[in-house]
């Protein structure tokens, strides 16, 4: 794990960084609005909320202070916040990093902005309506649904938990928190590594005020472990900038550091943005050389074969849900996924904290990043999700660690894309818009079966026995013709679609739970650690023993709530000995 750049723990957005910010976790007055009457009482100008949350944590969890699972469609908040007079000269942007469903922001009764989409992140600049050196009122409304046609993942639509679906997840459910800028300052950065050529790409985008403002420059400098290895400065002169650069440097044995889970080398990249010379903005960021391509039945990392063995991680704890209940929560994840032996994760359902792909970056595990679903099919379910998939590549695009885009699961959303023109047409528009944005990515449509057009062929099958598993799969050209249902009911492609010689992952498998345990796993439970521990091995030697299947998802990392299928607990416990476990999944 090499690498300088700037950490600073619990600071939200870890691959962006900036010294002025101010963290607003903690406690908020709340309030339930069932009947719709706060924006006509205006709430917004004194919420007088008749108990506290604590902020990330929703309503529904133990964490939040409050517990209670029952949904309530519209849910209110407030805080006074201290914004210091130094700020004076800055911009304050207030972030939200995430918040389920609809959010409305004022400030000191001032409407300053609005946001739909549960899982991506977003800023407003309240500048206007804050007054530094003094105590300010932040005032969100937030309204959730249980709209089929909005992207929710495993968050239930009905008044209980049933099959794989959970407790919902209502408002503020990752940090909110400020940060002061200059008027002029960097908006974003888009770092594409280009391994092949041993250079790297930024593309700029800095506010719209910088086209009449004379004597501007902007320094990115990279370093690799302290040394310095490329310093360029060039004009500012439009909206849009983009940088080349070189990474070849004489430090070490070779001339370019790639990243890759045995060794996740990162570069650091600092930013300036100067008027007349003077800094005026600063940000640190990082980024990994790494490149992925498919080459035949191949997914190949840095020019070679890589065969992945990851681990469907859905991201809930007990008392917090869909929220880490801290940093060192995440960290354990990550570090307990590795030492079960595994390389990489399918986050199944949900757009993970920025936090855990700064870890993944850092500890090299490969990720492969899957949005929540719909679970109805139609002309607002599309508007929805292409919206939230859109904000979200784009938001998460710098992470080397993230290999894989997942967009759809099991036609979730999408339930005729087996033979429907329409959905299929779906479909491949977002494939072929994230593959516009994104060429350094797979890109999946479908994960499961069904699938139309795809980077990786991805197939769920849950046999417990691993000589039928080996069997129905032994002859390839049968299976991926689509004369067979791949798992007994399901089969590979939609109609009018073939197989083209792609990877094969089976990223789905297993899920084995024990009879002593209350909930549900997949097959038939097992009593002890010896019965697991045979049926683990045995399915997982039978996909090891395709020659053309180049991975493998077990299901899954840890138990959530009535599904007991984890490998740990949903308090992190092992069930089994973990280098047990490690020894067969590296084997």
């Amino acid at each position: 794990m090499s690498g300088t750049h700037k950490y600073v723990k619990d600071y939200p957005r870890p691959q962006w960084v900036r010294d002025e910010w101010q963290l607003l976790n903690g406690e908020w007055d709340f309030r339930f609005d069932d009947s719709f009457e706060g924006a006509r009482n205006k709430w917004y100008d004194k919420l007088d909320g008749d108990r506290k949350i604590q902020v990330p944590f929703t309503y529904e969890t133990k964490a939040s202070g409050i517990g209670e699972e029952k949904f309530h469609p519209c849910v209110w908040y407030e805080r006074h916040v201290s914004i210091p007079a130094q700020a004076a000269d800055t911009r304050v942007l207030l972030h939200f990093q995430a918040v389920d469903y609809s959010a409305k922001v004022w400030v000191n009764g001032v409407y300053v902005g609005a946001h739909e989409g549960g899982y991506a992140a977003f800023s407003l600049d309240i500048t206007d309506a804050a007054e530094t050196g003094a105590s300010n009122r932040i005032t969100v409304r937030v309204e959730d649904g249980n709209s089929t046609m909005q992207p929710r993942g495993k968050q239930r639509w009905v008044g209980n938990n049933y099959g794989c679906w959970y407790v919902q997840t209502t408002g503020i459910w990752q940090s909110v928190w400020l940060e002061y800028v200059d008027a002029l300052h960097v908006k974003r950065a888009k770092i594409t590594p280009r391994l092949e050529d041993a250079a790297v790409a930024f593309e700029y985008e800095l506010g719209d005020t910088v086209r009449s403002v004379e004597g501007l420059t902007l320094q990115t400098i990279i370093r690799f472990n302290g040394e310095l290895i490329r310093s360029t400065e060039t004009n500012v002169d439009r909206k849009f900038l983009k940088v080349d650069l070189s990474v070849m440097n004489d430090v070490g044995e070779w001339k370019v550091h790639a990243w890759h889970p045995d060794s996740p080398n990162l570069y650091d990249a600092e930013i300036v943005l100067k008027k007349d010379g003077k800094p005026v903005d600063t940000v640190y960021t990082y980024f990994g050389m790494r490149r992925i391509a498919i080459k035949g039945s191949n997914v190949l990392l840095n020019n070679h074969p890589i065969y992945q063995r990851l681990l469907l991680d859905q991201g809930y704890w007990e008392d917090t849900h869909l929220t880490p209940p801290s940093e060192e929560a995440i960290i354990e994840d990550i570090d307990k996924t590795l030492a079960l032996g595994f390389n990489g994760v399918r986050k199944h359902q949900k757009l993970e904290d920025p936090r855990y792909l700064y870890w993944a970056d850092r500890k090299g595990l490969l990720v492969w990043s899957e949005i929540a679903a719909t679970y109805e099919f139609g002309d607002d379910a599309v508007q929805r999700f292409t919206k939230e998939w859109m904000e979200v590549v784009q938001q998460h695009y710098n992470h080397p660690s993230i290999v894989t885009w997942v967009a759809f699961n099991e036609s979730w959303g999408i339930g005729n894309v087996g033979r429907d023109p329409k959905t299929q047409a779906f479909t491949e528009s977002i494939y072929h818009w994230t593959k516009s944005y994104d060429q350094m990515r797979a890109v999946l449509v479908n994960d499961g079966w069904e699938h139309t057009v795809s980077d990786i062929i991805t197939l769920h099958d849950y046999e417990e026995l691993g000589s039928v598993l080996a069997a129905r799969y032994k002859d390839k050209d049968v299976l991926l013709s689509n004369e067979i249902a791949h798992d007994k009911h399901r089969f590979p492609f939609a109609e009018g679609y073939r197989y083209q010689g792609q990877p094969v992952i089976i990223s789905e498998y297993g899920g084995i739970a024990f009879k002593s345990e209350d909930g549900w796993g997949y097959g038939n439970q097992v009593r002890n650690e010896e019965e697991f521990l045979r049926r683990y091995e045995d399915i997982t030697e039978a996909i090891r023993s395709l020659d053309y299947v180049s991975g493998f998802c077990y299901t899954q990392l840890t138990d959530v709530q009535q599904e007991v299928n984890g490998l740990l607990t949903s308090k992190r416990e092992p069930k089994i000995d973990m280098e047990k476990i490690r020894r067969i999944t590296k084997k």
